[in-house]
């Protein structure tokens, strides 16, 4: 690629939202813990994973959302670079990269709100999003 036409395209833009989502997750996470002092069950910064881990609920689910977000990242990281070495058409690849980053914030939302099935059905979806970007150069 002629680095005088290359470009920050959308799909790049979405590949740094991506890497932002688990932040958000995070915050929920321990969010219900700031402004308490541990002793009385505020947010440990001494022992983050060990205070995460003792949660309930929405902060519990967050705290999952954030491990998944992780995991999903080195695929969707993967299949745009790829996409893009290929030369796939670029629109095509950047409204695949909004969609699974939108599939991928409903996700979290459904997660954190404990719709099991309905979290289930938009995780495939992100996922076959995902393949759709590794192949839409091909």
């Amino acid at each position: 690629m002629n680095t005088s036409s290359a470009h920050f395209t959308v799909a790049y833009w979405c590949v740094l939202i991506a890497v932002l989502l688990p932040m958000v997750c995070a915050y929920l996470a321990k969010s219900g813990g700031f402004g308490r002092p541990p002793q009385q069950g505020g947010f440990d910064n001494h022992a983050p994973r060990a205070w995460l881990q003792q949660q309930t609920g929405f902060q519990a689910r967050a705290n999952a959302a954030q491990a998944n977000s992780f995991e999903a990242l080195p695929f969707f990281i993967g299949a745009v670079v790829i996409a893009h070495q290929l030369g796939a058409q670029q629109t095509w690849l950047d409204l695949l990269a909004l969609l699974f980053v939108l599939l991928r914030g409903f996700y979290i939302l459904m997660y954190v709100a404990d719709m099991a099935m309905a979290r289930s059905c938009v995780w495939a979806a992100a996922f076959f999003v995902n393949m759709a970007i590794l192949f839409v150069g091909y």
